[in-house]
């Protein structure tokens, strides 16, 4: 006998014969673990990856030099709840999106771009 054996006797005492029913309760195990498996892997990264990218914007200040999910790069004149302008050559400025915001200049991009 091997140390899998009572893995093994436990596995098949939870199979049922032909002729009884399995308790929904083992029916719903596996359900839940794959539910488990997605939290886990996919939302828990996906909400400190939004959470990190939420600290971002809400530190921005005028003055700061940032980069737009479009490449243009520029020095922040003024921030508003949703809306940057953003000054791109001396006397020129463009209002952009907050949420266009990618990371700093010269720095590792906080927020990833889509790809479109």
């Amino acid at each position: 006998m091997t140390t899998t054996d009572p893995i093994f006797g436990t596995l098949f005492a939870l199979s049922s014969s032909p002729g009884q029913q399995v308790s929904p309760l083992i029916q719903f195990i596996p359900f839940a673990l794959v539910l488990a498996i997605f939290y886990f892997v996919i939302l828990l990264p996906m909400q400190k990856k939004q959470k990190k990218v939420q600290a971002f914007l809400d530190t921005l200040k005028a003055g700061d030099k940032v980069v737009t999910t479009g490449g243009l790069l520029g020095s922040i004149a003024k921030i508003n709840d949703q809306v940057v302008q953003l000054q791109v050559a001396p006397n020129v400025r463009v209002d952009i999106s907050k949420a266009a915001i990618v990371g700093y200049q010269g720095q590792a991009p906080v927020v990833e771009a889509p790809n479109t």
